[in-house]
């Protein structure tokens, strides 16, 4: 594609929208192979841009607004991108030189929770869609836990799972759990659980 912009232009949020676009403005379908600039703004803190094809596997955070700039080398191939907590409704993806005749299907969403400790004294526990997880299937999950302040921890427990923050951190951390039993799953702030600050969900098949 002659002439055609070496920057690439991400964008996601906030609301539920999600592109990729040349230096004109223009969707992104097809590129020649070779070396980019992707300029990356991530505006909703219950997204992220996640981009991945041949020799690319780059996202940012879930739980925060940021810019990035990746350096990405794009060859033969088809590449996705889209928002994991919502890869059902935001996603896209283009070409890039040949593709190969059996190009890889879209990448399956990853299952994931959210816990979060604060603001104030409220902790909660959301499916990717973002609504409160009242129950959960057997499986492995990546659960995103952002812990807000200083008074709090964010301690999750589950059947064979039990792991929590320390109550002076502040920031994101990212936990795999293996759910392999039914039962209940428990998150709590320790601290100031007993006022209020705890919340559970049933672990089903």
């Amino acid at each position: 594609m002659p002439g055609q912009s070496t920057t690439l232009h991400a964008t996601v949020g906030p609301g539920f929208t999600i592109s990729l676009t040349t230096d004109a403005g223009a969707r992104v379908t097809h590129l020649d192979p070779g070396a980019y600039v992707i300029e990356v703004d991530d505006l909703g803190e219950e997204h992220n841009f996640h981009l991945q094809g041949p020799g690319v596997d780059r996202a940012t955070e879930v739980v925060e607004t940021s810019k990035q700039t990746w350096n990405v080398t794009l060859t033969d191939g088809t590449y996705f991108y889209a928002c994991d907590p919502h890869a059902g409704l935001m996603h896209g993806s283009f070409t890039v030189g040949t593709v190969p005749a059996s190009s890889p299907p879209a990448p399956a969403a990853s299952k994931k929770l959210f816990l979060a400790a604060g603001p104030g004294y409220s902790i909660t526990l959301k499916t990717a869609a973002g609504k409160a997880a009242k129950s959960v299937k057997l499986g492995t999950y990546t659960v995103v836990v952002r812990d807000r302040s200083t008074i709090h921890d964010a301690h999750l427990i589950a059947p064979g799972f039990d792991r929590r923050t320390t109550v002076p951190f502040v920031g994101t951390k990212t936990w795999k759990v293996k759910l392999a039993k039914t039962g209940t799953l428990r998150f709590q702030c320790d601290p100031h659980a007993s006022q209020g600050m705890r919340g559970s969900a049933k672990i089903v098949r």
